[in-house]
């Protein structure tokens, strides 16, 4: 099977693509940070581990900053030393505050673009060479329904925006190399991941009490969903496909969310 790096890997959403892909086979490198992160719940590594021994697989768990180019060349190196090449890539670390343009500080302005634009960029073009040798590869970016533009999600709508254009750019020019270039989005509301959960301040329970429309399946996403959904586009059942937006939740890339169902009306009966 393929080797696969996942940033952001270690927790959230990411832990649950980091357990799918290696249950799979997939010889994975997840990293992130082990401390705490504005607007999230992530701590540590333990729960990452745990769910691998759970689900009887393995991975490298490595500690990282993607936005930080001598990191991303360590990470890079290090699974190209292990396991020879490189064939996929999941650029899913990101940070997430809520907040204005005017209550957003130019310092946390720059960490969250650094961390969920600049790091895809420096991930992927740290990777995308050892893929071009091998012959091709995958690389998968988790977006946001927010790229699109959300209330209350100045900085981050930027820098979801920002994945969607530039994966789309890359699509174009890596498409001779045989590398191809998604971006999968989870949507519809209420899923539970550590950015989800950290904006609530860490609430679970009041974040789960927030309405959300959730999914076609009639509940909300959960890691697993999309941890299914990046599988595919790794894999050669995906190997026509590049530059696309893939929406897991639904609407979100089309100005969800959608809204509440409506009451019933009670229509009287003619004769």
């Amino acid at each position: 099977m393929s080797t696969v790096i996942v940033t952001g890997g270690t927790f959230g959403l990411g832990l649950s693509i980091t357990v799918e892909l290696a249950r799979r086979g997939h010889k994975v490198v997840a990293f992130g940070l082990a401390q705490l992160q504005v607007s999230s719940t992530a701590n540590g590594f333990e729960s990452l581990l745990n769910a691998l021994q759970e689900a009887g697989c393995t991975a490298d768990v490595l500690e990282a900053d993607v936005s930080n180019a001598a990191d991303v060349q360590r990470v890079t190196d290090y699974a190209v030393e292990r396991y020879g090449a490189i064939h996929g890539l999941v650029n899913n670390a990101a940070v997430g505050p809520l907040g204005t343009v005017l209550d957003t500080d130019e310092a946390l302005f720059d960490r969250i673009i650094s961390v969920n634009l600049k790091g895809t960029y420096l991930m992927s073009r740290a990777v995308v060479p050892h893929m071009q040798q091998a012959g091709g590869g995958a690389i998968v970016n988790i977006g946001s329904g927010a790229g699109w533009g959300k209330p209350n999600m100045a900085a981050y709508s930027a820098s979801k925006g920002g994945i969607v254009a530039l994966s789309t750019a890359m699509a174009y020019d890596h498409f001779h190399d045989h590398i191809r270039v998604n971006v999968a989005i989870p949507g519809g509301g209420g899923i539970i991941s550590g950015m989800s959960v950290g904006r609530f301040g860490g609430d679970t329970d009041a974040f789960t009490r927030k309405p959300a429309a959730g999914t076609a399946a009639g509940r909300p996403l959960s890691g697993q969903d999309l941890a299914n959904t990046v599988a595919f586009l790794l894999s050669d059942e995906a190997a026509t496909i590049s530059g696309s937006v893939i929406d897991v939740g639904c609407f979100a890339n089309q100005g969800g969310p959608v809204p509440s169902r409506p009451e019933k009306i009670q229509r009287s009966k003619h004769v």
